[in-house]
């Protein structure tokens, strides 16, 4: 697939909440996740490398969320070997008031595959 096709695809899939499903089709097994720096404030790594690390990282956060309210992943922007999308989202995590969430994810792709996802908030 080329990096349109996949955009559009994690796009379609983002915004049904299909998260492991994209890791599962979209993702190289080697593909690296980068959070910022405040992310280990938060109890979440800096740097997962791997196709399962990722996907475990995603669900242990998941389970710490009481309630999504609302979820919608942006129209993603294509250049090159890239593509970004917009990612908000309103949530209630457990014992905690409810929050919006505002990130940027960047991803690079390079045959057919993520390589590389960086998250900017």
């Amino acid at each position: 697939m080329t990096t349109q096709e996949i955009a559009a695809r994690y796009h379609e899939m983002a915004n049904q909440r299909k998260f492991i499903e994209i890791q599962d089709t979209l993702y190289h097994e080697d593909v690296v996740c980068q959070e910022p720096e405040k992310a280990a404030a938060m109890g979440m790594a800096i740097l997962t490398n791997g196709r399962e690390a990722i996907k475990a990282k995603g669900v242990a956060r998941r389970a710490t969320i009481e309630t999504v309210h609302s979820y919608v992943c942006s129209e993603p922007i294509v250049a090159g070997e890239y593509f970004s999308v917009v990612l908000k989202q309103e949530v209630t995590f457990k014992g905690k008031p409810t929050v919006t969430l505002e990130e940027i994810g960047v991803f690079h792709v390079q045959n057919g595959q993520v390589i590389k996802e960086q998250f900017f908030y």
